[in-house]
């Protein structure tokens, strides 16, 4: 798997296993950088790499990970990450 398309294979995962990847502390931050770096690499869109660099620089608090879980139960996608 390239990592430009990481994104697109965590989006084709599960809904539990989403959410058991995001709601562990450290490993949800990563998955996050991962799948907004990914989208960021592979878009080339002014919005992704905001995006990237705010869950580089705050996303490690619990704050943005609890909306992005509570998104992603309902949406099946993190916010401003979907295809």
């Amino acid at each position: 798997m390239e990592l430009k398309t990481f994104y697109k294979w965590f989006n084709s995962q599960s809904v539990l296993l989403k959410v058991i990847l995001l709601i562990i502390p450290f490993v949800g931050w990563v998955i996050e950088l991962l799948v907004r770096g990914s989208r960021a690499a592979d878009k080339k869109d002014g919005v992704s790499i905001v995006m990237f660099v705010l869950f580089l620089f705050v996303g490690w608090g619990w704050f943005l990970n609890v909306i992005d879980i509570i998104y992603m139960a309902l949406s099946g996608h993190l916010i401003l990450a979907d295809d």
